[in-house]
């Protein structure tokens, strides 16, 4: 499975897996059954495991042995599932267990995870032909940004000047209110930022999910889910908005990736 990212994003936290029971299939994700594995394809472990499918009518699951006498969830694990799962998904459709599941043999893994959910899952990977997702982060460049809020607010502006050169534990109150002002104010072009990205960029897209701020200077972050036929259209007018946006955010681009947006059966996005 050949991979086509720009960047990569590692999901999740240490919580990385589910364990059904006490044994060693390791689960990543839901294919359609006819897709192939590059027998070069590695995952989770150490040494790192080979990935093999098992079938269950229309869909298989894309699994690799392990062993439970060591602990899972460090990050080169949470790399490697991440990683499997984008190259697979720059293929074929897939389903994407955000923090992978352990069955004890490939007989639950068709019993447990494949057969009660086999209908489920193939709709949706029906619906994901064809598709793929993207990430749109911004990040404001911070020094500008300050500058547009106090340029455009008089008390933050007047509350800046005041605290200059005195005493922190003289000024405090000030500063409070001053953070707040500030805050309140990357809140604000943020909102607008992100409404004028999106509604550039959703007629492109099947669909659009916005993510909340993971940082404070945050301008963006909203994943999006493109036809694979026009994905170059769509990192065309990425690429315009930080053109555009150069002065004052840092705009970058992630994918094509498995869509955690976008899976629309309870059973796959779960670990």
């Amino acid at each position: 499975m050949p991979r086509s990212t720009k960047e990569t994003e590692t999901a999740g936290t240490g919580e990385a897996v589910r364990q059904v029971g006490g044994g060693a299939s390791y689960v990543y994700g839901i294919v359609p059954g006819d897709t192939e594995v590059d027998p070069d394809a590695r995952g989770v472990g150490d040494p790192p495991g080979r990935i093999r499918l098992v079938r269950h009518g229309e869909i298989a699951a894309l699994t690799s042995e392990i062993a439970l006498d060591r602990p899972l969830g460090r990050p080169e694990d949470l790399f490697a599932h991440q990683r499997l799962l984008d190259e697979a998904a720059a293929e074929v459709p897939v389903l994407p267990l955000r923090f992978g599941a352990v069955l004890t043999d490939d007989g639950a893994v068709v019993d447990e995870l494949l057969a009660p959910n086999h209908d489920a899952f193939r709709d949706a990977l029906d619906d994901l032909e064809g598709r793929t997702e993207y990430i749109v982060r911004g990040r404001y460049v911070e020094p500008v940004v300050i500058g547009e809020v106090l340029a455009e607010n008089a008390e933050a502006s007047r509350l800046l000047d005041g605290i200059r050169g005195k005493p922190e534990d003289a000024t405090w109150d000030a500063r409070i209110r001053l953070g707040e002002l500030l805050g309140e104010g990357v809140a604000a072009r943020r909102d607008a930022d992100t409404e004028e990205i999106v509604g550039a960029l959703a007629p492109l897209s099947v669909a659009v999910a916005v993510r909340e701020p993971t940082h404070e200077q945050d301008a963006v972050h909203a994943a999006f889910l493109i036809e694979t036929d026009r994905s170059e259209e769509f990192e065309r007018a990425v690429e315009e908005f930080g053109d555009r946006w150069a002065d004052r955010v840092t705009v970058r681009l992630l994918g094509p990736l498995a869509p955690y947006d976008f899976v629309t059966t309870s059973q796959a996005g779960e670990g």
